[in-house]
C-alpha cells in the first residue's frame, strides 16, 4: 500500500484500519458504517475507497495482518536451529502472545467472520490452514523422532492449543491477574504435557 499521510503522519491506510477495528470491536460489524469509519479516521470516503475496495475488504485486512505476523514468527521458529521441543514451546507461545496483543482483532473475526465475501472467506480459510498445518508439522517431527508421544493424533493436538487461543477473546482481559507472558508460558507448557512420551 502507498505510505500516503496526513496531517499527523500516520499513513491513511493504517488510520483507516485502526478506526474500522475500534468501531467493529465496539459496535460489530454489521453495525458499523463506512461513513462512521471514514469520519473516525478523518478521512474522506473517496480515501477509503482508494486503498480497500470495500468494507469487507477492511474486515479481511484486520485478520489477515495478525496472520500474517503470526505466521512469519511461526515459521521463523519452525526454521531456527533448536531442538524440536524449543521450537514448539517458542512457537505455542508466541501465538498466545501476539493473539493477545491483537485481541480486538481476533474477537472481530471470530464474531464476523461469516460476514466475508465467499472469496475472501476461502482466502482466510487457506491461510489460518497453511498456519495450522506448519504448526502440526512441529509436533509430527517431535512425534516421528520420538520426543513427543504419539498417543494422541498430531491433528486433535493442534485443535487443542488453537481451541484455547481461540477462545481467549472471551475471557482475557488486560491488566488481570496474568500477563500476556504467564498466560502464554502456561498453555506452551500444558501442550508440552500432553505430548510427553
Amino acid at each position: 500500500m502507498p505510505r500516503t499521510t496526513d496531517g499527523d503522519g500516520t499513513p491513511v491506510p493504517q488510520r483507516l484500519l485502526a478506526a474500522a477495528t475500534r468501531l467493529f470491536a465496539e459496535q460489530g460489524y454489521d453495525r458499523t458504517s463506512v461513513q462512521e469509519i471514514v469520519e473516525a479516521a478523518g478521512v474522506t470516503k473517496g480515501a477509503l475507497y482508494h486503498y480497500f475496495g470495500s468494507k469487507d475488504d477492511l474486515l479481511h485486512e484486520v485478520y489477515a495482518r495478525v496472520l500474517r505476523v503470526q505466521q512469519e514468527r511461526l515459521d521463523a521458529f519452525a526454521n531456527a536451529d533448536e531442538p524440536i521441543e524449543k521450537r514448539l514451546r517458542g512457537a505455542a507461545a508466541d501465538v498466545v502472545v501476539t493473539t493477545i496483543e491483537n485481541l480486538d482483532d481476533a474477537m472481530i473475526f471470530f464474531r464476523s467472520m461469516h460476514h466475508l465475501s465467499p472469496e475472501k472467506n476461502k482466502q482466510v480459510r487457506a491461510e489460518r490452514r497453511r498456519y495450522h498445518e506448519r504448526f502440526r508439522a512441529l509436533i509430527e517431527e517431535g512425534q516421528e523422532t520420538g520426543v513427543f508421544s504419539t498417543a494422541t493424533p498430531a491433528d486433535l493436538v493442534v485443535d487443542y492449543h488453537f481451541g484455547s487461543v481461540h477462545h481467549l477473546s472471551t475471557w482475557y482481559r488486560p491488566g488481570g491477574p496474568m500477563s500476556p507472558q504467564e498466560v502464554a508460558d502456561h498453555l506452551a507448557d500444558l501442550l508440552l504435557r500432553a505430548l510427553r512420551p
